[in-house]
């Protein structure tokens, strides 16, 4: 049985200053259309995926709810893990152990540097710095969640807002 992760990296969100918690930094406008971009490109590739998770941070949150309304996901399945905030590698692997069986699609919503460094320890892939908004995809094959571990994933794509949107520009 093959399992698929799709991580990713919050959008767009307001700047960090004194006058707001980080935790609750919100989405931009910018951020909103991209994280509206990258939902509908899951669903023009006929990404699917059965089970989101995010950090419970505001801009995160946010991105998840914008690209479950893309694919028609009722945002109350949404699963907000607080550890993904500051939690580290280590929360994004526990959030990932502990998903159920059944699931074949997971998205993860969360917040550099640590969703990239997870996507490289899974991927054995230097990325660099995932860009907000950005998305990797990654497959796990003959692997139940929890077993995924360091260098077990297959690297599929690295996808971009603004990969989205040139190649939209480039097809019409």
């Amino acid at each position: 049985m093959s399992k698929t992760l799709i991580l990713v990296r919050h959008a767009s969100a307001e700047e960090d200053n004194f006058r707001v918690k980080d935790f609750d930094r919100q989405l931009v406008s910018k951020g909103l259309s991209e994280a509206a971009v990258m939902g509908k490109w899951f669903s023009q590739n006929d990404i699917k995926p059965d089970r989101f998770i995010t950090s419970s941070a505001a801009r995160a949150y946010k991105t998840a709810e914008v690209v479950a309304d893309q694919l028609r996901v009722d945002i109350s399945q949404i699963v907000q893990t607080e550890s993904l905030y500051n939690g580290g590698p280590k929360a994004y692997l526990a959030a990932i152990n502990d998903t159920p069986k059944e699931t074949s699609v997971l998205i993860l919503f969360g917040h550099n540097p640590d969703i990239t460094y997870f996507a490289e320890y899974l991927s054995g892939k230097d990325l660099g710095s995932m860009k907000k908004g950005s998305a990797v995809i990654l497959n796990f094959k003959n692997l139940e969640w929890d077993e995924v571990s360091a260098k077990t994933g297959v690297f599929v794509s690295y996808t971009t807002p603004k990969d989205v949107i040139k190649a939209q520009g480039e097809n019409e």
